[in-house]
């Protein structure tokens, strides 16, 4: 049988405070872990530094910036951003959904994620200048008392009187043939 040892009384103090300083060291290796992530991120965003100069002045959309956090992120927009995969060496760029995150790219590469998230950056600034026209369309033809149909048919209403005649008489041709199937069918 094996023999316990007498405790001494400050033996629970030194393992108590072994305790602490090795939850200390996994803490600072933690905290180590996250300053990496954020440092590969502003690598990014230098990386990206062009792209931000070369922006629209009104273009309040995107963000592109690094802001610190758990896990730390690079936004682009309101709904996309990257961070860092698993391994903290696989940047993921992803967007949030009304169907949840989609992975958009990830790789380790800093020039192709750099590369991806600027034609991302592209198409946003596209879609936005598409979708300031059409409004500025739509507002120049209702100036004018038009509508969209009438700016695409040249305004024309024979078209909508044909149309509408083509149509009563397509009902009247149907009610004839009803008729007759309704009184061949009684016989």
């Amino acid at each position: 049988m094996a023999e316990s040892r007498p405790r001494r009384a400050g033996e629970l103090k030194r393992v108590i405070r072994e305790v602490r300083i090795a939850e200390a060291e996994r803490n600072d290796v933690a905290a180590d872990l996250g300053e990496a992530e954020q440092a590969r991120l502003e690598l990014l965003a230098e990386a990206l530094e062009g792209v931000f100069q070369d922006l629209p002045q009104d273009h309040e959309q995107l963000l592109l910036g690094v802001l610190p956090g758990r896990p730390p992120r690079f936004w682009v927009d309101a709904t996309s951003f990257v961070v860092m995969g698993r391994d903290k060496r696989q940047y993921q760029f992803a967007k949030d959904t009304r169907l949840g995150r989609t992975i958009l790219a990830e790789t380790s590469d800093i020039d192709r994620i750099a590369d991806t998230i600027t034609r991302y950056v592209a198409e946003r600034i596209v879609e936005r200048e598409q979708a300031i026209e059409a409004d500025w369309l739509t507002r120049a033809i209702r100036g004018r008392g038009g509508s969209l149909a009438s700016a695409r048919w040249g305004g024309d209403k024979r078209l909508v009187v044909w149309g509408l005649c083509g149509f009563g008489l397509g009902m009247i041709a149907g009610m004839f043939v009803l008729v007759a199937y309704a009184w061949l069918m009684v016989d």
